[in-house]
């Protein structure tokens, strides 16, 4: 029997009040969600993709598959970016689960191939020409008044019919859920690909396709491109099936037989001591350099 979905609000609160940290994030809630029906069918719908990965950065440190935490790696900007050539996008700079997840499969965490197939097989209208890279940010009032805006305005620039999110860290689930809701408050609809069931549903957002994966998967299982086409799809047919917003779809997917995984992110009772000391160390160490950076 498959595990409950792990509870990232509460699993992060124990672990940083573990660290030291008694200030409780208090994590986005909104009990009105927009919602908005497309104006077109799917197959002749534009898709575009919100990330929260890094286009990488040569001179940034490891970036590469495996890497531990790299706070030089951020970016506190939205950018846009065009889909051809395909980017180069990492996610060493955000709190994905590194014990399960080597993120050494871009499609796992930015679907952009998956799309290009569904483009080319008929089951959308087109991919967009441009992707947006969102920033991860535990600041509410910026992520809403500053990404959020930015998004809005290039959305209603280019145009597309629909927009799908790919967070991938804990606060990323939290920034993008923000984001489509300004979205689709915009009059675009939108939709999500996640692992943190809680963060998401909590805010409130329109459509939600759910993975139960470690974090940075959120596009699909890591080298199966089949299975994460199949994820794509189960997530463009939210846009057609979904009749009022909170629709979450729950993947059939599993990552593992063993789900014993969900024990390890951020769990405070397998830290010892010294554990703690040294990770209070580095995320204080982390803080200064992406206060540096800003």
């Amino acid at each position: 029997m498959v595990s409950p979905p792990i509870d990232y609000i509460k699993r992060t609160t124990d672990y940083y009040l573990a660290l030291g940290y008694d200030n409780p994030y208090q994590w986005a809630h909104f009990e009105d969600v927009p919602f908005v029906r497309p104006s077109k069918t799917l197959s002749q719908m534009v898709i575009a993709i919100v990330t929260t990965a890094a286009p990488f950065q040569p001179n940034k440190g490891d970036q590469g598959p495996g890497a531990p935490y790299n706070a030089n790696a951020k970016f506190y900007q939205l950018y846009r970016q065009p889909v051809s050539p395909p980017p180069d996008l990492r996610i060493s700079h955000i709190a994905i689960d590194r014990v399960h997840s080597r993120a050494d499969d871009m499609a796992s965490y930015f679907p952009l191939a998956a799309l290009q197939r569904a483009e080319k097989e008929g089951v959308i209208g087109g991919v967009a020409s441009y992707f947006y890279g969102l920033p991860t940010n535990r600041s509410q009032k910026t992520t809403l008044e500053t990404d959020c805006a930015a998004l809005v305005s290039w959305i209603e620039k280019d145009k597309p019919d629909a927009v799908i999110g790919v967070p991938n860290c804990p606060v990323c689930h939290q920034s993008i859920s923000l984001a489509m809701r300004a979205v689709e408050h915009s009059g675009t609809p939108t939709a999500i690909m996640g692992c943190a069931k809680d963060i998401v549903e909590h805010a409130g957002v329109p459509r939600f396709h759910f993975s139960d994966f470690p974090l940075g998967n959120a596009a699909g299982l890591p080298h199966k491109p089949d299975a994460q086409y199949a994820s794509l799809l189960d997530t463009l047919g939210l846009f057609e099936k979904a009749f009022a917003p909170r629709t979450t779809y729950v993947s059939p997917q599993i990552w593992s037989e063993d789900d014993s995984w969900k024990l390890d992110y951020f769990n405070p009772d397998k830290l010892t001591p010294e554990d703690i000391i040294a990770r209070r160390k580095a995320f204080d160490e982390a803080k200064k350099v992406a206060a540096a950076l800003r």
